[in-house]
């Protein structure tokens, strides 16, 4: 079991120290909650809604963003996963990275952009199994738009993955909604697994967001769940407990 913590965040644009300072605080809360993991949102070092300005501020994995979020998680003692506009190989992915200040950063790409807007900033990356450990559990990072695919999450479940964190930039709307309240569920119960979808808040440049992030378990019920404005929640994390659950379900097993 793991308890996990997600800050639904209001960015502060193109500011990365007072995102960065942000996340501390909020690693500072989570583990005085007894956390030891803090999801963040899809961007929320760099921004989503900076536009050009966020290809100035990308970063290789080994910059100082990523070194930055590793001295937190030492400082606070809780791993984070976070977003970012990371630079490589010429091009600049939308990335994340999980980091615990110790072992080597692990780092997933988004593969499915969404829209002319992330197609005129990012390069898209091939769609990748990345699968981690963190205090016994197996876990999968995906972005924003890669969860609404179904072959995205049926892949890291097939992986052996127990939960998939996702950091997002999901827009004020009723798709928004209807992925926070319905899809996420779905697709935990459909893989028999653990989702945390946390989204930005607020407005950053053109983009007003969502929020309503939310955590849910492989049965398909909601762990805990945000509304509009900023929030940290927090859940336990116990894949035991869902054993009736995957019995009685067996996807994975018939496919």
């Amino acid at each position: 079991m793991i308890r996990l913590s997600l800050l639904q965040m209001q960015t502060a644009g193109a500011d990365t120290a007072a995102n960065l300072a942000r996340i501390e605080q909020a690693a500072i809360e989570a583990a005085e909650a007894g956390a030891t993991l803090l999801l963040t949102p899809e961007l929320g070092v760099t921004s989503y809604g900076g536009g050009q300005a966020i290809l100035d501020l990308a970063e290789p994995a080994d910059g100082e963003i990523v070194s930055c979020l590793g001295e937190i998680a030492r400082r606070t003692g809780i791993a984070i996963v976070a977003g970012f506009a990371e630079k490589a190989d010429g091009a600049v992915y939308n990335s994340a990275v999980y980091t615990d200040g110790v072992a080597r950063p692990s780092i997933y790409r988004k593969s499915h952009l969404y829209g002319d807007y992330e197609r005129g900033l990012f390069s898209p990356e091939k769609p990748e199994t990345c699968v981690f450990d963190h205090h016994g559990i197996k876990l999968g990072m995906l972005i924003c738009y890669d969860v609404e695919f179904p072959e995205n999450v049926r892949r890291l479940a097939q992986a052996g993955v127990e939960m998939v964190l996702v950091p997002t930039a999901t827009p004020m709307g009723a798709s928004g909604r209807f992925i926070a309240e319905k899809m996420i569920p779905v697709r935990c119960f459909e893989n028999q697994i653990f989702i945390a979808y946390a989204n930005n808040c607020g407005r950053d440049g053109d983009f007003a967001y969502a929020g309503q992030s939310v955590i849910a378990a492989p049965d398909g019920s909601v762990l805990a769940a945000a509304e509009l404005t900023e929030a940290l929640l927090t859940a336990d994390i116990d894949p035991a407990l869902y054993a009736g659950s995957r019995s009685e379900n067996t996807y994975l097993d018939d496919l």
